[in-house]
């Protein structure tokens, strides 16, 4: 798991993160921000332009289809260009924080930048599933949700409303 932005929301999905089972690395390209001490759940603290680093990865083969990343800088000028990088390759999650005027604002500066609708069908922003979150922790759980559902094809609804089996198959 990737978490793009060093703010406290971030803290809570690194946590989480590592409670799933990943190796959690923040990367945000502000010292003051990305330290070690504010990210305690974080097997990693990276200081580096977003796109940069995730570029770097995956040209050094550290990335595949089993990587979760999840943006949760909301700045034009950190998520444009990492998203254009993650769109184009094939990740288990792609996620963006931000309000539905931010995600509008992001997907009309993301076709500018090139990205194809197919490109833009990958990405979950707002990211994570409504549970009506307003912690960061209660959106990191948000945030786990969604991921688990993607993993193993689970739509989200509520068991008590759904039929037949309540594990999905391995595929």
């Amino acid at each position: 798991m990737i978490v793009f932005g060093a703010i406290d929301f971030a803290a809570s999905v690194a946590r989480i993160g590592d409670f799933l089972g990943y190796h959690v690395t923040v990367c945000d390209a502000r010292p003051v921000f990305a330290t070690s001490k504010r990210f305690p759940g974080a097997d990693e603290v990276v200081v580096d332009w977003p796109h940069r680093y995730l570029r770097a990865e995956l040209d050094a083969g550290r990335i595949d289809a089993r990587t979760v990343v999840c943006v949760l800088t909301h700045d034009p000028k950190f998520d444009v260009p990492v998203l254009q990088v993650a769109l184009r390759e094939e990740l288990a999650y792609i996620g963006a924080m931000g309000s539905r005027r931010t995600h509008d604002d992001r997907l009309a500066r993301l076709r500018e930048a090139g990205v194809t609708e197919e490109e833009l069908a990958r990405l979950s922003s707002p990211i994570g599933l409504d549970l009506g979150a307003r912690t960061p922790e209660e959106t990191a759980v948000s945030i786990a949700a969604e991921i688990i559902a993607g993993r193993w094809g689970g739509g989200g609804a509520r068991l008590a409303t759904t039929e037949g089996r309540i594990h999905h198959d391995v595929s």
